[in-house]
């Protein structure tokens, strides 16, 4: 099946599909009230220095102060001049460096202006993190003003095409500045590449303008929303279609395209018909299956997914899968299985940070390297940058992936209102007992007659059953009558005892 786009647009939020031979391997959502900011350019202000942690705090607007790591800052130049002509020779820049400071107060003073970018989404109660190294993405380059580095995707695999977008690069940038050569620009000629790299050059010049006028914090660049940064970012050679489900959001999408890349505008294609669009290609299925904790294998293994805060785990069982022949097969079989998997499933969740992958026990050395082996290699093909290192022989893999967003979890999800997040709740005997527990430390002093408990449903039948002959020994050994009564909207932990 083919590789396609599907994006699904009204006046609250926006959702796209990235489907690979029918499934669905990536999935964003942007809703307006909650609009993503990575990629966003301010002019902040520093409100504090930390030393110990080698950061700083900076206000950059947002509902908390945002972090910027020492690696992170680079001076600012003392002049950048954009004058452009017909061959694009009259462009100049005067290169940044990163700080030679030994500490971070020589770098950052409380107070201070400074031109950043955000890299990473606030997580959790982590407010968003900061570079001042900023980028431009483009459709075929990353401009990159504060470098001199010119890079090329790793995604383009011909060295000879590497070579010449090297070159062309190499001959039209500005002194002093570095781009990125993204997979896109593959094939792409010098014209397009050159359109491409003035439209970044003028977009960076209106941004230095803004710094020079504009109060901090302030917001000076912000990051096209969801749409239009899928057909800049997803919409390479080997998408065949991208198909949007709303005429609005079609018609400014084509103006997009054809501003950027007219010869794609043949594969775009609006969509109005019945079912809905994620409907119809069983996106809606996947994304509840993409929630789940357990994910079953074809054979009849399946792979735990369990995500905190720290890291991520995923643990590996054969389940109903027995094999053929000795258990190091079934075990060797599962976990090649299970790792193919694993590197979909990271993909389509975007679980990002530590991860912690539990394989089933190989006492075979040649077992877990294979194993390791298919792990990478699939990990290569993920944009994601990853780290791993080899299983152990407890068959455990420590691997990083990058993280900039939330998970699919963090951003379809909230905690659980009835666990609070802790993902179980005490048992009705837990619950129980503690009763028990507190009327024996608080019956010997109370003169009342009656004790009335008020309970969860499930707690009172079991005080109203098994508990039975509980109740009736406090009530005979202190001469106190105990009633039990049920409440429909107690939370199973909660309890009253009157």
């Amino acid at each position: 099946m083919e590789n396609l786009i599907l994006i699904e647009a009204n006046p609250y939020e926006r959702r796209v599909a990235l489907l690979e031979g029918g499934n669905l391997v990536e999935f964003y959502v942007e809703r307006e009230r909650d609009r993503g900011i990575v990629g966003n350019i301010y002019k902040g202000k520093v409100v504090r220095v930390l030393p110990g942690m080698q950061a700083a705090f900076v206000e950059v607007g947002l509902e908390r102060t945002a972090f910027l790591h020492a690696a992170d800052i680079y001076e600012m130049p003392e002049e950048f001049e954009f004058v452009r002509s017909e061959e694009m020779e009259g462009y100049h820049a005067q290169s940044s460096r990163p700080y030679h400071g030994t500490s971070i107060q020589d770098m950052l003073r409380a107070g201070q202006d400074i031109l950043v970018q955000v890299v990473k989404e606030p997580l959790g109660t982590k407010g968003a993190r900061l570079t001042s190294h900023i980028s431009l993405p483009g459709r075929y380059l990353v401009f990159m003003p504060m470098s001199t580095h010119i890079g090329v995707s790793r995604r383009i695999e011909s060295e000879k095409e590497k070579k010449r977008l090297r070159e062309i690069v190499s001959r039209l940038r500005p002194k002093g500045t570095g781009f990125i050569i993204r997979t896109a620009c593959e094939g792409m000629s010098e014209e397009e590449i050159a359109k491409d790299m003035d439209y970044l050059l003028r977009l960076w010049g209106d941004i230095l303008r803004k710094w020079e006028s504009a109060p901090s914090p302030s917001l000076l660049y912000q990051e096209p929303d969801l749409t239009l940064r899928t057909l800049r970012d997803l919409f390479t050679r080997d998408i065949k279609k991208v198909i949007i489900e709303s005429r609005e959001e079609y018609e400014r999408a084509i103006r997009f395209v054809d501003a950027y890349m007219p010869h794609l505008r043949p594969f775009v294609e609006s969509y109005a018909g019945d079912p809905p669009l994620f409907e119809l290609y069983g996106v809606e299925v996947q994304i509840g299956e993409a929630l789940e904790k357990k994910v079953w294998l074809k054979s009849g293994g399946y792979i735990v997914i369990d995500q905190t805060e720290a890291l991520t785990t995923i643990d590996v069982n054969t389940g109903k899968y027995v094999g053929r022949r000795d258990p190091e097969e079934t075990a060797f079989r599962t976990n090649l299985e299970a790792a193919r998997e694993i590197v979909y499933q990271l993909r389509l969740r975007n679980i990002g940070g530590i991860i912690i992958i539990d394989f089933i026990d190989m006492e075979k050395p040649r077992n877990r390297q294979e194993v390791y082996k298919v792990l990478k290699e699939l990990l290569k093909k993920d944009r994601a940058r990853t780290t791993i290192l080899k299983i152990s022989e407890l068959g455990l893999v420590e691997m990083t992936r990058k993280r900039v967003r939330e998970s699919l979890v963090q951003t379809l999800c909230g905690p659980c209102p009835y666990c609070e997040g802790r993902g179980f709740v005490k048992s009705k005997i837990t619950v129980a007992m503690e009763i028990y527990r507190r009327l024996m430390r608080e019956m010997p002093g109370t003169r009342k007659k009656k004790i009335v408990i008020y309970v969860h449903p499930e707690v009172a039948e079991l005080f109203y059953e098994e508990f039975r002959g509980m109740m009736d020994t406090i009530e005979r050994d202190y001469r106190k009558r105990i009633e039990i009564k049920s409440m429909n909207l107690f939370h199973i932990e909660q309890y009253e005892i009157l």
